[in-house]
């Protein structure tokens, strides 16, 4: 069972530590409150890392890197964490996965297709976003509000329901001619986003993109891509004291040890004084963190 350590901004908790492989950011957002709330993934250790923010901190990286999926020592880290085998043979690491549209299972070409049929043949969503501006983007409906606090967004807005993932990468690619699919990390991390209308987008894209909406549903079937119109924007804050004036992007491969006042928690990101890291990036790295009042 994971262990959990509190991580409160009082004396009580000065030098708190965590240790082990690191794994991405486990994000929540509390129905209670709207804030996303963080739990940085060391090993067996879950530490909650909110109460961390406006307190120096430290990490570390000994240079060792295991691969999330098998364990073996690697010298390289892909695909967020695994060994080179493991990235080119796992169903999950396939380029599909980043461009659903393109699955070839039907082609008998699948890595797993036992997995694709787990994880690929489900209800997937389009969705709208705005982490740095307005967003297509697709996930499995088990996967909200996940993805959306993984990106950093402050809006979110489910509109389609889809049968599977190579449809819903189809229909993300038609909403693609009209806006991206990608997010600005810069803007994102610097709070320069301003909120936006996704019901008024949303009524948008569906009436300019109806007739590529309606081929689709032609070859696929009417229920195979349903609009989802029950449900209302979601709204996202995240504990931020202060948003950097300049990105200085901090890496464990060129600086092991990492120090400074955290100022912000975001997306898959610390935001410090000295700089933003990404933690997702360094999934398998083992990493030592420790936080003391400032």
């Amino acid at each position: 069972m994971d262990q959990l350590i509190l991580g409160r901004p009082d004396s009580r908790h000065e030098g708190q530590a965590a240790s082990g492989q690191l794994r991405k950011l486990d994000i929540r957002l509390p129905t209670e409150t709207g804030r996303a709330d963080y739990h940085l993934r060391t090993g067996e250790q879950r530490v909650a890392i909110n109460g961390w923010v406006g307190q120096r901190i430290r990490l570390h990286s000994s240079g060792q890197i295991h691969c999330v999926e098998c364990g073996r020592a690697t010298r390289k880290s892909f695909g967020q964490g695994h060994c080179y085998p493991c990235f080119t043979s796992l169903a999950h690491c396939d380029l599909c996965m980043m461009r659903p549209e393109t699955c070839h299972y039907f082609q008998g070409t699948c890595r797993d297709p036992a997995w694709g049929e787990r994880h690929c043949f489900r209800p997937h969503t389009v969705y709208l976003a705005n982490a740095s501006g307005l967003k297509v983007g697709i996930t499995r409906g088990t996967n909200m509000p996940t993805r959306w606090l993984d990106q950093g967004a402050i809006q979110a807005l489910p509109i389609l329901d889809v049968d599977t993932r190579q449809q819903s990468g189809m229909v993300e690619t038609l909403f693609k001619s009209h806006v991206s699919d990608r997010t600005n990390w810069r803007a994102m991390l610097k709070g320069e986003v301003e909120p936006l209308d996704l019901l008024a987008e949303r009524d948008r894209l569906l009436t300019e993109l109806a007739p590529g909406l309606a081929a689709l549903r032609r070859r696929f079937g009417e229920e195979a891509i349903q609009t989802v119109d029950d449900v209302a924007p979601l709204a996202i804050d995240y504990p931020v004291l202060e948003w950097p004036r300049k990105i200085v992007s901090l890496n464990f491969d060129k600086t092991p040890s990492i120090e400074g006042t955290l100022l912000g928690l975001k997306g898959q990101y610390l935001i410090l004084d000295t700089g933003v890291i990404n933690l997702r990036k360094f999934a398998g790295y083992q990493v030592s963190a420790s936080a003391e009042a400032a």
